[in-house]
């Protein structure tokens, strides 16, 4: 069959034969957003949840049967764009937009833009590809604006379903998150990498990977011993995930930077020592040092699509910029990311909120001075660029978007993102404020549309941009139009395969404080204090659920956040239920603290018509902040932070929808 490996993977999703496929073309990233936020919502009605991207088609493909079953016309929306990947040869991106804009801090970086800032009068994006067989497949992108062009979008791609090599200018984005991703992002101009990866998953566990090794822009600031070389350092991730049930997925990611300069190309040795050893042989060897051969980042992240009446998605996303107290399974200098996203509200909506905070020193290296950009750009979460440039300081953003297709046609987004910075590194941080409002619908075959965005900056300038596109829209549309009715229920009454639920009870907890050094470990008396939780879960068999949760307590006088990336409950043949569960957990002191917690519980299900009792326990393991406060105590030799090891028990009421 001489068709791209993509429409293989279309027949072998009728046919569900175990043959290998071949190669799947990858969709636009951040370069077509009123096409992006619709396949964003085809994915949790096809029930498939995302950790990564660029997205595989072939993966939309598989979504869209379920999908089609909520909303037709959605489904006809993406068919439609998925139809330019099914040739041998085509385009399947062009898109040239012009703008004006004013103000005095009209250089703020757009974010997840691949760099460009808010002054560019234009930016422009394309891709062409050729499939001569179904196991490779050739592409040529660009995204250029003023001051700058990349090869987006330009690889070439090898392999099979199991095993895809491309070869170019892939993005990378390690992150349920779909506005900040805190290790890669669309945030910098994307690096020239091989990446090796699977879009079909392996086993029963759903097993997905990918490995990518890139080089980076050059800089003149990595140290070397007590000197500074110039060079182009490496950058390597890996990103390993499990879907073991339907719309449930679990992941770990972590990113090395090294090599560059008189460091050379950083050695397989080298890179190896770091991956196995990070705490060691990166964290506790002096800067500049042959040892101190990495600078790395890691992160947690779990999504859950609940499959109810209102269908929505809770993801999470919890890093670390180094390792702390040692220990290389200990995240320091943490983040911690959360998103809930409603792909059909009211038929014509969908509305996505996302909340990010973070530690300082993200983005930051006492080796590599630049920290991980690339052309002086983040290659994170667009925070990292929203400062004074390598500045090592926490803070907390938000978003909101509001996606509408109105009855007359077309497709309107409101989004609102704000952003604050904390203020103890001597620069005085204004609240960073952007709102934008877009229109966009197709006609006379292409996608026009516009947008306003208006703001002002962490320095207190304000900026306004006014822009318009065209954008290629593919063949002919024969399906429903943008704002078309959208696809009714069928009537029946879904399947009751997941809950909704509310804990609220009390909590009781004791802390060890540790502000300085070993020796002056203490442990506090015993405290009181009311507990509050929300959280939904799936029943992925006759006795397992696999949920996500928040859940708040009052411990002395500071609220406990806690976030569960992994919930998993097992239900006995009884009233009886087990939950054993690890998450993230925020201090709130006065600077947030971070740490790991984990645990487990028993609950009585039922008691009353859907009310449970669960009691848990719980160990919060080395939550650290670093000592950045005139207030905080003295410094211990090179330590610079403080840890909290905290255990409660909870006793709670649940009641479950």
């Amino acid at each position: 069959m001489n068709r791209v490996g993509f429409a293989v993977a279309m027949a072998l999703v009728v046919s569900e034969t175990g043959y290998a496929r071949g190669v799947t073309p990858y969709l636009p990233l951040n370069l077509e957003p009123e096409i992006e936020s619709q396949i964003e919502r085809v994915l949790v009605l096809g029930d498939q949840p995302v950790l990564t991207r660029p997205i595989p088609a072939a993966t939309v493909l598989e979504a869209l049967p379920k999908a089609c079953k909520v909303d037709e016309a959605l489904c006809s929306r993406v068919r439609k764009y998925l139809a330019r990947f099914m040739g041998n040869h085509g385009i399947t991106h062009a898109s040239v937009e012009g703008a004006a804009s004013s103000g005095n801090g009209k250089g703020t970086v757009e974010p997840n833009r691949y760099g460009m800032t808010e002054n560019s009068h234009w930016d422009a994006s394309a891709q062409i590809y050729w499939q001569p067989s179904d196991y490779v497949l050739v592409d040529l992108g660009a995204v250029g604006y003023e001051g700058h062009t990349s090869y987006t979008g330009s690889l070439i791609s090898l392999g099979w379903s199991f095993a895809q090599l491309d070869l170019g200018f892939r993005p990378h984005w390690f992150s349920p998150m779909s506005d900040s991703s805190l290790l890669m992002s669309t945030e910098a101009a994307t690096l020239p990498s091989f990446t090796l990866s699977n879009y079909r998953p392996f086993t029963r566990f759903g097993l997905h990977y990918e490995l990518f090794a890139g080089v980076m822009s050059q800089t003149p600031n990595i140290v070397y011993g007590d000197q500074l070389t110039s060079g182009h350092p490496r950058l390597a991730g890996i990103h390993l995930e499990a879907q073991p049930a339907s719309g449930w997925a679990l992941g770990f990611s972590r990113l090395t930077q090294y090599g560059g300069g008189a460091r050379g190309g950083g050695s397989l040795s080298d890179l190896q020592h770091a991956w196995l050893n990070p705490s060691s042989f990166d964290n506790n060897s002096p800067p500049g040092s042959p040892g101190a051969a990495a600078n790395q980042e890691a992160s947690i992240t779990s999504t859950l699509i609940f499959p109810g009446k209102v269908p929505f998605n809770l993801y999470v996303e919890y890093g670390g910029e180094d390792t702390s107290r040692g220990k290389s399974y200990l995240l320091g200098n943490s983040a911690l990311s959360m998103g809930v996203h409603f792909p059909r509200l009211w038929q014509r909506f969908d509305f996505t909120y996302e909340i990010s905070e973070w530690q300082n020193s993200w983005y930051t290296h006492t080796t590599y001075l630049d920290g991980l950009v690339n052309y002086r750009r983040v290659v994170g979460s667009w925070f990292g660029d929203q400062r004074v440039y390598n500045d090592g300081v926490g803070g907390r953003s938000q978003m909101a978007r509001l996606g509408w297709t109105p009855p007359f046609g077309g497709l309107v987004e409101l989004k609102y993102r704000t952003l604050q910075n904390q203020q103890y590194t001597h620069n005085d941080y204004s609240r960073y404020h952007d709102l934008m409002v877009g229109y966009s619908r197709e006609m006379l075959g292409a996608v026009v549309g516009g947008q306003l965005e208006t703001g002002r900056d962490v320095f207190g300038g304000n900026f306004n941009r006014l822009s318009g596109f065209v954008r290629y829209a593919g063949s002919p549309f024969t399906g429903p139009q943008f704002g078309g009715a959208a696809g009714e229920d069928d009537g029946g009454s879904p399947i009751r395969n997941g809950e909704v639920f509310v804990d609220i009870g009390g909590n009781i907890n004791r802390i060890n404080v540790d502000l300085t050094a070993a020796a002056t470990r203490k442990t506090g008396p015993t405290h009181y204090g009311p507990h509050l939780a929300v959280g939904a879960r799936r029943f992925v068999s006759d006795h397992s659920d696999l949920g996500l949760r928040v859940e708040i307590d009052q411990v002395q006088s500071h609220n406990l956040l806690g976030v569960r990336i992994l919930d998993y409950r097992y239900r006995f043949a009884g009233p009886l239920a087990l939950d054993v569960f690890l998450g993230a957990a925020r201090y709130n002191l006065e600077t947030p603290a971070y740490g790991l917690y984990y645990g487990a519980g028993l609950q009585w299900r039922n008691v009353l018509p859907k009310w449970d009792v669960g009691i848990d326990y719980r160990y919060a393991n080395s939550v650290a902040r670093d000592h950045l406060l005139p207030t905080d105590p003295p410094n211990a030799g090179d330590r610079n932070d403080s840890f909290y090891n905290i255990s409660s028990v909870t006793l709670a009421i649940s009641r479950h929808f």
